[in-house]
């Protein structure tokens, strides 16, 4: 996460969680739950084991729950292969993200309401007002 974050800009900037959308450990519910949280609070939400060939739903409902707390125009960044031959990084509007582009070696970073563009970054700015 840390390393996609990185390549994005600045999308950790503020708050965040890192959520497994694997549900072969963990039930689905369990995850929901966590994704609900998430999505409630306004947090930055980071997936990991977001999708595979079996396992290709859970990105979709994930990104679903999120979007009915964010704007349609909320970045969503992810990176396949982070520091690896084959890196790739991109970004989307959370109303236009396609999931089916994510596989298992794919980070996909969700923003809050905050999180903007910025010379083509990510940024989720701290909040803090100087006087």
């Amino acid at each position: 996460a840390l390393a996609a974050a990185a390549l994005l800009g600045a999308p950790l900037g503020h708050d965040h969680v890192l959520i497994s959308l694997s549900d072969l450990h963990t039930p689905w519910d369990v995850i929901e739950r966590r994704v609900a949280a998430a999505a409630e609070a306004d947090l930055v939400a980071c997936f990991y084991n977001p999708r595979s060939r079996d396992r290709h739903w859970q990105l979709g409902a994930a990104l679903d729950m999120l979007r009915a707390h964010r704007p349609a125009s909320t970045p969503v960044g992810a990176v396949r292969q982070a520091g690896r031959p084959g890196q790739r990084v991109w970004t989307a509007p959370i109303g236009t993200f396609d999931p089916a582009e994510v596989d298992m070696l794919t980070t996909v970073i969700v923003g809050s309401s905050v999180t903007r563009m910025v010379a083509g970054r990510m940024v989720t700015p701290r909040g803090y007002r100087w006087s």
